[in-house]
C-alpha cells in the first residue's frame, strides 16, 4: 500500500482489526514458506513490501497459485515497507543474491538502473501465460516500459479518493439521485459544497480530513491538483524544468484554504473522525478495508475536478525481476508464471481497495459489484502521477524534498508563492544529479533514493 503516516497506518491497522505483519523488521508470510512443498520441483523466491490487509490478501493469492501449482514452491517474504525495502533490493541485486520475483512502486523502476538491477521481462512468456499488453491501460503499461523494453508488470494502481458520508450528505442536500456526492467542477463548487456539508456535521468534527501533517498525503494532493492545471515538470527529454510557478502557487492557495476557512485541522486524526461522522477525508484507496468495517454508510470517489480537468494522484504496485546473472531457465519461467497468475486473479487484491491493473478484471460482473470500488474505476483513465525521472516514486527522493515544503504550504508556515519558487529550484537540483542507484554504487552502501 502508499504509506500513510506512522500513526495513522496503525489506526488503519488496529481499526481494520488487522496485523501489521512484518512491518518493521523481516518476515516470511505464507504456508510452507521455508520449505519445499511436497512434490514441488521448482522453487521462486519472492520479495513484497505487503503487510496488514494487503499481506494477507498476497498471502490467499499465493495460496491459491500454489494450490493450482503444485510443482512450484514460492518461498514469500515480506520486507519493511519503504526505503529499508528499496535499499535492500538493490544491494541483493548488485551483490547477485537477488531474489527471482520482486515488488516495486512503478515510480520506483526508471530510477533502480533497469538493465543493471532490473532484468526485462518476456513478454512472451507473459502471454504464455494469459498477460498480454492489450489487458492494460495503455498509459499504465508505457509507464512500464524503458528504452523499449518491460521492466516492470503492474499489479494495480493505488489512489487518493474523496471518501463522503452518505448520511450527513444526505442531511445536508448534498447526494444526487444515484445516492452519490453531487458532482464538483470548480475550486468555487467544492467549497461550496464543504459550507454546506459543515452545516450538518457534529460539533466537534471538522468537514474534511486533508491529513496537513502528513507530507505523503500533502505531496499526492499536490500532484493531482498540479496536473489538474495542466502541470508539467520537465521537458520531454528531462533536460529542462518547465514546472509551473504561477500553477503551483494556486494549487498551494487552494490546499491552504481549507485550513484558513475551518473545513480542516492541523494534527487531526483525519480517519478516525470520518469514522465518528466527519463528512468528507481524502484518503488512499487502502481505507476501503477499514471503512467497510467500521460499517459505515460511504461512498468514494475520484478528487473532485476543482480545475476543470479529471485527475486523480496514483501510483501502483509492479512485478519486477531484480538482476541475476544467471537469470532463465525454470525458475525465471516459473516467476513469470506466477507474476501472471497474481495480475490475473487480481479479485480478491480489489477488496483491499485497490484498483486491478489487469483490465478484464475491471469489467467482471464480480468488480462492478463491488461498492465503492466500481464508483471509483474511472481513476484508472486518469491518473496523476510523478514524472518519469530516477527521483520520483513512491518515497522517493522528489517526495522526500518536496513533501515537506508544500506541509508547510498548507499548515500556514509558509507563503504559497514562496514555496512555489522553493520547488522549482529544488526540482532544478535534483536534474542536475546523478542517480546513485547506478548498479556499482548499491552494493557498497551508497546513496539510495
Amino acid at each position: 500500500m502508499g504509506r500513510p503516516g506512522l500513526d495513522r497506518r496503525h489506526f488503519l491497522a488496529a481499526a481494520g482489526g488487522l496485523t501489521v505483519a512484518g512491518s518493521f523488521g523481516f518476515a516470511a508470510l505464507g504456508t510452507g514458506a521455508d520449505a519445499l512443498a511436497s512434490g514441488a520441483d521448482t522453487r521462486v523466491r519472492y520479495w513484497n513490501l505487503f503487510s496488514g490487509g494487503d499481506g494477507y490478501n498476497m498471502i490467499a493469492m499465493l495460496d491459491s497459485f500454489r494450490k493450482d501449482n503444485p510443482g512450484i514452491d514460492v518461498k514469500d517474504s515480506t520486507l519493511q515497507w519503504g526505503s529499508p525495502f528499496y535499499t535492500k533490493l538493490a544491494m541483493a541485486a548488485a551483490g547477485n543474491r537477488a531474489p527471482d520475483l520482486g515488488v516495486m512502486h512503478l515510480g520506483r523502476v526508471t530510477g533502480f538502473s533497469p538493465g543493471r538491477l532490473l532484468d526485462p521481462w518476456d513478454v512472451g512468456l507473459l502471454a504464455k501465460y494469459g498477460v498480454q499488453e492489450k489487458d492494460f491501460n495503455p498509459e499504465l503499461w508505457k509507464r512500464a516500459v524503458i528504452d523499449g523494453k518491460l521492466y516492470a508488470l503492474p499489479l494495480d494502481i493505488h489512489v487518493q479518493l474523496c471518501f463522503y458520508r452518505r448520511d450527513v450528505l444526505k442531511k445536508a442536500g448534498l447526494l444526487g439521485d444515484d445516492g452519490r456526492m453531487v458532482p464538483v467542477t470548480s475550486t468555487e463548487e467544492w467549497f461550496d459544497v464543504l459550507k454546506e456539508a459543515k452545516k450538518a456535521t457534529k460539533k466537534g468534527l471538522q468537514t474534511l480530513g486533508l491529513h496537513v501533517n502528513d507530507l505523503n498525503v500533502q505531496w499526492w494532493m499536490f500532484v493531482a491538483f498540479y496536473t489538474q492545471l495542466g502541470g508539467t515538470w520537465f521537458d520531454a527529454a528531462n533536460t529542462e524544468v518547465t514546472f509551473d510557478t504561477d500553477k503551483a502557487t494556486e494549487v498551494l492557495e487552494f490546499l491552504r484554504r481549507h485550513i484558513t476557512d475551518g473545513y480542516s485541522v492541523s494534527g487531526a486524526a483525519d480517519a478516525e473522525q470520518f469514522v465518528n461522522g466527519a463528512p468528507f477525508t481524502w484518503e488512499g484507496n487502502w481505507s476501503v478495508p477499514v471503512f467497510d468495517g467500521a460499517k459505515l454508510d460511504y461512498g468514494a470517489t475520484p478528487l473532485p475536478p476543482v480545475f476543470g480537468k479529471q485527475a486523480t494522484h496514483a501510483e501502483s504496485h509492479a512485478f519486477v525481476l531484480p538482476h541475476q546473472s544467471g537469470r532463465g531457465g525454470a525458475v525465471n519461467e516459473a516467476a513469470h508464471r506466477l507474476a501472471a497468475y497474481v495480475v490475473r486473479h487480481a479479485q480478491q487484491w480489489a477488496g483491499g481497495g485497490h484498483i486491478p491493473a489487469y483490465t478484464p478484471t475491471l469489467s467482471s460482473a464480480a468488480y462492478q459489484k463491488l461498492q465503492p470500488q466500481s464508483e471509483y474505476v474511472s481513476a484508472m483513465d486518469h491518473q496523476a502521477t510523478e514524472p518519469k525521472v530516477w527521483f520520483a516514486g513512491s518515497t522517493g527522493l522528489l517526495a522526500q524534498r518536496l513533501g515537506p515544503v508544500v506541509m508547510a504550504s498548507t499548515a500556514g508556515s509558509a507563503k504559497p508563492g514562496t514555496v512555489a519558487r522553493r520547488m522549482k529550484g529544488v526540482l532544478t537540483e535534483l536534474l542536475a544529479m546523478k542517480n546513485p542507484m547506478d548498479g556499482r554504487t548499491a552494493a557498497q552502501g551508497g546513496a539510495v533514493a
